[in-house]
């Protein structure tokens, strides 16, 4: 096993607090807009869910990391905001889909732009501490903290 450096362990550092700083501002701008984080983070488990047919309730528990009956009470909750409608598949009334409404595709398009910019500055950071790797264990042969300060995800 290879020894770990002072500098593993300052990349490290780096990457988590940007992910913490992304969260962070990530939620600021939900609540801007009216939302919970979590609301946010179901909208858009319902519009990037793959497929041609909208997600059951089963299928967003898995995406956000919940149990099936906290994710019945977060598409509850949704559904009375107005964010999303269950509707029933058309090939199986058993089966409950979760769809946006106007309103839950408004909230989206108005948080979507900046977080993809959020996000391709987070992944420049990630790349800046994967730059150097030598693939010896996994372990950066870099000298530095390849200027990931941090700075990534700080909203402007």
């Amino acid at each position: 096993m290879p020894r770990l450096t002072r500098d593993d362990f300052e990349h490290l550092l780096a990457f988590r607090t940007s992910l913490r700083r992304f969260q962070h501002w990530s939620e600021e701008q939900a609540q801007a807009v009216g939302l919970t984080h979590v609301q946010h983070q179901l909208l858009v488990a319902v519009k990037g869910h793959p497929g041609d047919r909208p997600p059951t309730v089963g299928e967003l528990a898995d995406y956000l990391l919940l149990r099936h009956h906290s994710a019945v009470e977060l598409v509850d909750r949704a559904a009375t905001a107005g964010l999303v409608r269950r509707v029933s598949d058309p090939s199986d009334g058993r089966i409950v889909r979760v769809e946006l409404t106007p309103l839950g595709e408004q909230r989206l398009a108005e948080l979507t732009p900046a977080h993809l910019d959020e996000l391709h500055r987070l992944a420049e950071v990630l790349n800046q501490l994967t730059t150097g790797w030598n693939g010896r264990g996994g372990r950066n042969g870099g000298s530095g903290s390849g200027g990931a300060d941090g700075r990534a995800a700080r909203g402007a």
